[in-house]
């Protein structure tokens, strides 16, 4: 078996995803640490026929592309490929996302090699259009004091590119499937620390993103949801305080990005009073508690 395995969720992005895969097929050990590369098309409403053709043309890649019978989303979507893969590290990019790095993979092998603890690694993203440091991206509030840090432990990590091992979510379980859009990674983060795994950031495998600068439009529905489930995640596992602070900037965030959405922002509220009838506490422990403590997380919102 060899140690890695690719997940890639795709979702109306042909052009990008053709291009990542291509990408992939470049990379210095892919024949020796790659056991798979799993692209998941999340039931798109283009045409994939490039991609396919890409990969019906390199058998030598160990390509494997599924199409699903509904939008699964990202929680879901990710899960699905879960269930499929067989490496022991599964590398998770979006789909707009390339590697900058041709030395990438026996990087992602090095840093779980070298932390037996770790279960989780972020890496190091930047701009596509710009070569600037993607700052939502990087898995630490404390930007401008890290970003040039070569590795720390952290919190949190990015769900544009980061790698899992295989044993975590059989420890832990996978992706909540609630969670359409948006915080999924938190949830995990929290369980996956309470599980005695570290999440560490390294800088030695480099992404580029081609996210905008100027950052998506996101819907009004998809800010909504990505509120709704922080505030999901602090009642879940942390102090009964981080939930009201979390509901409550998180608010005060829903009303400034989307402009004043009166609607939504009473229909936010209404979802996140009902969470703590309907998401059971599984409060994490004094170790983990000492771990957010040392990395200097941030818990309010």
């Amino acid at each position: 078996m060899k140690p890695l395995s690719f997940v890639i969720i795709t979702y109306n992005r042909p052009d990008d995803a053709l291009a990542l895969a291509e990408n992939i097929s470049k990379l210095e050990g892919l024949e020796r640490l790659v056991e798979e590369v799993i692209i998941v098309n999340n039931r798109s409403s283009v045409s994939y026929q490039p991609l396919e053709d890409f990969v019906a043309a390199h058998p030598d890649v160990p390509f494997r592309y599924f199409r699903t019978e509904e939008n699964l989303g990202v929680s879901r979507g990710r899960n699905y490929a879960i269930r499929q893969s067989h490496g022991p590290i599964l590398i998770f990019l979006d789909d707009d996302a390339l590697i900058r790095n041709d030395n990438a993979l026996q990087s992602v092998v090095d840093i779980f090699e070298e932390g037996p603890q770790v279960g989780i690694a972020a890496f190091k993203v930047y701009y596509y259009s710009t070569g600037e440091l993607q700052k939502n991206a990087f898995p630490h509030k404390r930007f401008a004091e890290r970003k040039d840090w070569p590795h720390f432990d952290t919190a949190y990590f990015s769900g544009c590119a980061h790698a899992i091992r295989k044993s975590v979510f059989d420890t832990v379980g996978y992706y909540p499937e609630n969670f359409f859009y948006g915080m999924e990674e938190y949830d995990l983060s929290y369980r996956t620390l309470d599980s005695g795994a570290t999440i560490r950031y390294d800088d030695r495998v480099v992404i580029l993103h081609k996210e905008s600068p100027a950052g998506r439009l996101t819907p009004h529905e998809k800010l909504r949801g990505m509120w709704v489930n922080k505030t999901k995640v602090a009642w879940k596992y942390l102090p009964v305080r981080y939930f009201i602070t979390t509901a409550l900037l998180w608010s005060l965030e829903y009303l400034a990005k989307s402009k004043g959405n009166i609607g939504g922002f009473f229909k936010g509220w209404g979802q996140v009073l009902r969470v703590p009838g309907t998401e059971r506490r599984s409060p994490i422990g004094p170790s983990t508690r000492a771990y957010l403590k040392k990395v200097k997380a941030r818990l309010s919102y």
